[in-house]
């Protein structure tokens, strides 16, 4: 099981060629990577920030609270999980933000992690143990203000054996809820 999982983390695979290019992808339809011109709160409008970033920093009143914090996160583990499981993405796909489904289609979603489906006999476990775990924020979970909206920062670790899973999310607040923005998930050392 050992050589599996070091091959599949470690050999030649696509698996994390896959997650770097989500990541540009994601921050380039975010407008992260551009400063001018990029609103995503209201189309419509053609007022520009004085601020030379299109990063700000939120009210601390629209962080959630550690117990809502750790449920979204493991909300979003355990509906990982089960697209893993099921090869079905069409319920993480649901629950995720407009703007996640304006830049992903569902197909191009599953495309991503195809890996992990392919390779489930030693995913599943990983991911099992994760949903029924508290999830380690590294660095603390953060806020910030993107063009007028609230985007929740939470990065961290399950602890699980024989690798940590990894994350990476971010959630946007839309209608008074918090909807995913960002999924990334590293099974490494």
């Amino acid at each position: 099981m050992f050589r599996e999982i070091e091959r599949l983390f470690w050999g030649n695979n696509n698996l994390t060629n896959g997650l770097i290019a989500l990541a540009v992808i994601g921050s380039i339809a975010l407008g992260c990577n551009c400063t001018k011109d990029l609103n995503l709160s209201n189309s419509g409008s053609s007022s520009n920030s004085s601020s030379d970033t299109p990063f700000s920093s939120s009210s601390d009143s629209d962080m959630p609270d550690d117990r809502l914090l750790k449920a979204l996160v493991k909300e979003t583990t355990a509906d990982f999980a089960a697209a893993i499981s099921n090869d079905d993405f069409s319920t993480l796909y649901s629950k995720s933000s407009t703007d996640f489904q304006s830049t992903y289609t569902e197909e191009q979603t599953r495309d991503t992690f195809k890996e992990f489906v392919q390779r489930k006999s030693v995913v599943l476990p990983i991911l099992s143990k994760a949903t029924g775990m508290d999830p380690e924020f590294s660095p603390s979970p953060s806020l910030r203000t993107e063009k007028g909206l609230s985007i929740l920062v939470a990065n961290g670790k399950y602890d699980t054996k024989p690798v940590p899973m990894r994350f990476e999310y971010e959630y946007v607040k839309r209608g008074g809820q918090w909807k995913m923005l960002k999924l990334i998930v590293k099974l490494t050392k």
